[in-house]
């Protein structure tokens, strides 16, 4: 393949010369004839710093052919996720993380963590972000809530369940989150996946047992805004009072339930 052999040239010459931005040989002279076929020749007139930087820094698909920049492939995957893109997932599209950091030091884009970008015209999306942060964090409770429409006021705290255990940084900002303890066997129990309010998804327990979990830490939370949610649970349709009863007794509260059943429906 003519990209191989003209990378191994360019590494060549990359040895050779320390600074590549100011070298400007005509490519022609390299010699190359007899290892490039006839669709790129005319690569031969170019500058050999123009085709440095399409073949050796890989900013051209040579792949696909298609005349797409690696920035602007970022630029386009930022688009497609919303406008936040994480450092795996631009190494799965083929574009080298030297790319990225170029785009972050001209301003092109942010660095939200470590591993984890985001187009400067978006709104951050701390639901996304928290979840980034704690991998096993589950949004529970009145956070929960809020996500099924089941209160109408928006968390001032993020709340999260996370396994017995588990340590996450973010246990020490008491002013921004509260976290849950549970069993590792009962940690996935009820989880789901929802979008958030900026279009990212997140891991989220459904209503059943979100109504369980509120009930049974009623005491730690809002009294009259779980009052209100499981009054508004009740008489969502499609509401599934099986499934709610299945969790109430996994987690010991099925008389709590119950009682809550007979009052509302």
């Amino acid at each position: 393949m003519f990209k191989t052999t003209l990378l191994k040239v360019f590494i060549r010459l990359d040895k050779i010369y320390e600074n590549l931005e100011y070298i400007d040989i005509d490519i022609s002279k390299l010699k190359l004839k007899l290892f490039i076929n006839g669709e790129i020749s005319s690569w031969l007139h170019m500058s050999f710093r123009f085709v440095y930087v399409i073949i050796f820094t890989n900013e051209y698909d040579t792949s696909g052919g298609d005349l797409m920049t690696q920035r602007n492939l970022v630029t386009k995957l930022l688009e497609e996720n919303k406008g936040i893109l994480t450092s795996s997932e631009v190494k799965e599209a083929g574009v080298d993380y030297k790319t990225l950091q170029r785009m972050y030091q001209d301003g092109e884009i942010e660095k939200l963590e470590k591993g984890l970008y985001m187009d400067p015209d978006q709104m951050e999306d701390e639901y996304f972000l928290t979840q980034y942060r704690c991998k096993k964090g589950i949004f529970s409770h009145e956070t929960a809530l809020y996500f099924h429409d089941l209160t109408d006021r928006t968390p001032f705290l993020l709340m999260l369940t996370i396994p017995s255990g588990y340590n996450t940084r973010l246990l020490k900002e008491k002013e921004k989150y509260k976290f849950f303890y549970i069993a590792e066997r009962l940690h996935t129990i009820g989880r789901i996946s929802k979008e958030t309010p900026f279009g990212h998804q997140v891991y989220v327990y459904d209503k059943e047992r979100t109504i369980c979990d509120c009930l049974k830490k009623k005491n730690q939370l809002d009294a009259d805004l779980v009052n209100e949610a499981v009054k508004r649970y009740m008489k969502t349709p499609g509401a599934d009072y099986s499934k709610l009863l299945k969790y109430a007794e996994v987690f010991n509260i099925k008389d709590l339930v119950q009682k809550y059943m007979e009052m509302l429906i």
